[in-house]
């Protein structure tokens, strides 16, 4: 019974052995035939960058991608890339791909971002009108402006003058202050907008206040809004001007013919003759 018992453990030990022995040989083979698999090296974003950069060595680095698998319009070498303007925003290890690129004559910065009869127009704004910094390049916006035709209070008229514009560039700079000649940062919100929504905008920012609304990326439409005065945001009902009453000209009498009155003729003299209680007149001929 013993003897049967050290039978069964041993070749219980042996066939574990044996398991194990292949195992290990299998894992060891894995390596070497992931090392076999082709690959081609694949230009990628270093790090977050933002449209209109000009790309540098820095912003760039290589990933391999498997043969076959890289992305149509990649590159394989930074030094195609360096110079190169970004017309989009990309993020790190984004592949970096010949339709996100400005053309070489084109350069970097802003300018090659903006298509054809298109225009860039720039405007400050504070926590409030960019809508506590949630306003951010790629985003879709209308324009709310405040303003008055004339120096009447109640005239105040905010309306939607822009609608569906898209932001380019949101940010800082440092501008020269009023008080102290020291630079202050303001926050600058970029638009493109066409030649004629660029006077728009230029009129509002200047001769009342504006406002950014945020929208929906998948909100296109374009509501036409009447606008809203001070007398209206307080229930009464807007003041609208009646027109003059209309005076209609006197005609002018048409000319009469003149007809000849004979003179009434003098009265009879006459004497009045009181008897007692009775009055008579007697007429004198």
């Amino acid at each position: 019974m013993r003897n049967r018992i050290f039978a069964v453990l041993a070749i219980a030990v042996l066939a574990g052995g044996s398991l194990a022995y292949g195992t290990y040989n299998f894992m060891q083979a894995g390596p070497a035939q992931g090392a076999s698999i082709a690959t081609q090296p694949v230009i990628v974003a270093a790090a977050d960058l933002q449209i209109g950069t000009a790309l540098k060595k820095e912003d760039l680095q290589v990933i391999n991608f498997p043969q076959g698998a890289a992305p149509e319009g990649s590159f394989s070498q930074a030094n195609d890339l360096v110079g190169r303007g970004l017309i989009v925003p990309m993020v790190k290890n984004e592949p970096v791909l010949a339709a996100k690129l400005a053309s070489k004559e084109a350069g970097a910065g802003l300018p090659p971002v903006i298509p054809e009869g298109m225009r860039a127009v720039s405007v400050r704004v504070n926590e409030v009108v960019g809508v506590a910094g949630y306003v951010l390049p790629g985003n879709r916006v209308d324009v709310v402006a405040t303003a008055s035709p004339s120096e009447s209070r109640s005239e105040t008229t905010s309306k939607v003058v822009l609608s569906n514009v898209q932001v380019l560039t949101a940010g800082t700079r440092m501008e020269q202050g009023q008080d102290n000649n020291q630079p202050t940062q303001v926050t600058v919100v970029t638009l493109l907008v066409s030649p004629e929504q660029a006077e728009r905008l230029a009129l509002a920012s200047t001769e009342g206040k504006i406002q950014l609304a945020l929208r929906n990326p998948l909100d296109q439409g374009s509501p036409d809004t009447p606008g809203i005065r001070p007398a209206g945001l307080l229930g009464s009902k807007t003041a609208v001007a009646t027109p003059a009453p209309r005076v209609a000209h006197a005609r002018k009498p048409e000319a009469r013919p003149q007809v000849d009155i004979a003179p009434a003729p003098a009265p009879a003299p006459s004497v009045e003759i009181i008897r007692g209680d009775k009055r008579s007149v007697e007429v004198i001929k």
